[in-house]
């Protein structure tokens, strides 16, 4: 398993040696241990600037993902690049508030809603996957934080 971590928020430090830990064991529970993952943090003009360029949304948000596992393209030597994550950690601190958790809390809840996103789940295609994917989420969050609940307005 290969993780490359890329911060490029200068106003805000985040743990990647921790986050690397964290990240592995969510992988390693979905079966991934032979996937490779790029993260990039970023502040709010940073993930505007992607979610412009690449969604056509012109406004920042949370986290974005942008998968890589390509059916039908035969596999490289080395890991399988699963995709890569980036995350506002300005938007990232000002959700941990809402959400009654510290950003490294949040943080980790974004990188789970962004690995699930890399094989495929979407929230946004039906009800069903909805909840298929908050089921997910919150088990895999708790795995990281036993113990610890999502609150319900947390829509992760």
């Amino acid at each position: 398993m290969e993780i490359f971590i890329k911060n490029e928020c200068s106003t805000i430090k985040v743990d990647t040696r921790k986050i690397k830990r964290q990240i592995s064991k969510v992988l390693g529970s979905l079966d991934c241990n032979e996937h490779e993952i790029s993260i990039l943090f970023v502040g709010d003009q940073g993930i505007h600037e992607l979610n412009h360029q690449f969604r056509g949304v012109d406004r920042p948000t949370d986290v974005l993902s942008f998968p890589q596992l390509l059916e039908g393209v035969p596999e490289t030597p080395g890991p399988t690049v699963l995709g890569d994550i980036a995350i506002s950690l300005e938007t990232a601190h000002r959700q941990s508030e809402q959400h009654g958790l510290s950003l490294e809390e949040e943080v980790t809840l974004l990188l789970i809603h962004g690995t699930l996103h890399l094989l495929g789940y979407d929230h946004e295609i039906s009800h069903q996957e909805e909840k298929r994917m908050r089921k997910k989420t919150r088990e895999l969050f708790e795995m990281i934080y036993p113990g610890k609940k999502l609150a319900d307005t947390c829509n992760f």
